[in-house]
């Protein structure tokens, strides 16, 4: 019997799949405990149109990431902080701080799980984040840390 599955069963498959399982196991087991449903023609057009509006949603987003990275690639983001004397900062840069100077700058939002510094940012001076934007797409912009005045 082919069942369309509505979660994940372990040694069955992956919620959303097709799969044809014995008839006693799809009735008793997984028709029963509302794990699967039975794959009939409405239910089939069903999952078709749910993978197709998927497909669209990850092209979309992937058309969006590399809109992004193609907007910000090779840019540079100033961002002011208090500093003491020789330059060195109170605190550090947070990952939130250069995407609050991006935002301000570009007017692109990235959240700021998404940028990677390669050291903690303690004193004025130029420095490189990345990007990482989704999908496996990245960019790479420059950091200009000013003392306040």
């Amino acid at each position: 019997m082919k069942v369309i599955l509505t979660q994940d069963v372990k040694g069955t498959g992956k919620k959303g799949q097709l799969v044809n399982v014995a008839d006693g196991y799809a009735r008793n087991f997984l028709l029963a405990k509302n794990m699967a449903i039975e794959a009939t023609p409405a239910a089939m057009n069903e999952l078709k149109n749910r993978e197709a509006a998927k497909k669209r949603r990850e092209e979309a987003e992937l058309q969006a990431a590399k809109e992004s990275a193609a907007a910000l690639e090779g840019k540079t983001v100033h961002i002011k902080a208090k500093a003491g004397t020789g330059g060195r900062l109170f605190g550090s840069v947070t990952t939130a701080e250069i995407a609050e100077a991006i935002k301000a700058s570009y007017g692109e939002e990235i959240d700021r799980r998404k940028i990677a510094i390669e050291a903690d940012i303690k004193q004025c001076g130029q420095y490189s984040a990345t990007l990482n934007l989704g999908s496996g797409i990245k960019a790479t912009i420059s950091l200009t840390v000013e003392p306040m005045e």
